[in-house]
């Protein structure tokens, strides 16, 4: 299979994007964007974060505490700035519980180390979370090799909430109220 092919087909699923925040050893904050973030449990709260092994991030993070910031749609300098194109004006640091957080973002998660494991070319790092902080601001995205953007006119498509799923912690993968088989449709 051809590299590129595979990272296409990765690309059709968008994702949000997060700068995961640590410390060096020389205690400087340091932050790496990636857009493999992904919720593990919710008991023990577990979160996952998937980062290149060449990144400087992976010898930070090894056994350290550290922060997934997910970031707000007006943080596309933050992006590129933690990707490699240093922005004109620096991020704002802030202090977090575990690790440094980034100002503005529009989640911080905040987490102690709990597994590391090989995922080939990339480091699969799970950290328990300890704090998590949310604000209503809308993220930024990535989808198709490109930053994206939610457009207020289908934030909420009208009788399209997800009401029921194995991730809500109140109900499983189809409420039963609301779920009807096909078999019993009214609808041709």
């Amino acid at each position: 299979m051809e590299s590129r092919d595979l990272r296409n087909a990765f690309g059709r699923f968008a994702t949000g994007v997060t700068v995961v925040t640590c410390r060096t050893e020389d205690d400087e904050p340091h932050g790496a964007t990636v857009n493999a973030f992904t919720a593990v449990s919710l008991e023990p709260a577990l979160a996952q974060v998937t980062l290149g092994r060449s990144s400087k991030a992976c010898q930070f993070l090894d056994g350290q505490p550290f922060a997934i910031n997910v970031l707000a749609h007006d943080q596309l300098d933050v992006a590129w700035h933690f990707a490699g194109r240093p922005a004109d004006q620096p991020p704002v640091w802030v202090d977090g519980p575990t690790a440094p957080l980034l100002a503005g973002a529009a989640t911080t998660i905040s987490c102690r180390p709990w597994r590391t494991y090989d995922g080939g070319d990339h480091l699969i790092v799970i950290g328990e979370v300890e704090a998590v902080d949310t604000s209503d601001r809308n993220p930024l995205l990535f989808f198709g090799g490109q930053f994206r953007y939610l457009s207020p006119q289908h934030d909420a498509a009208p009788g399209m909430h997800w009401g029921g799923s194995i991730d809500c912690p109140t109900s499983g993968w189809f409420d039963a109220d609301s779920f009807r088989p096909l078999a019993e449709s009214t609808h041709a």
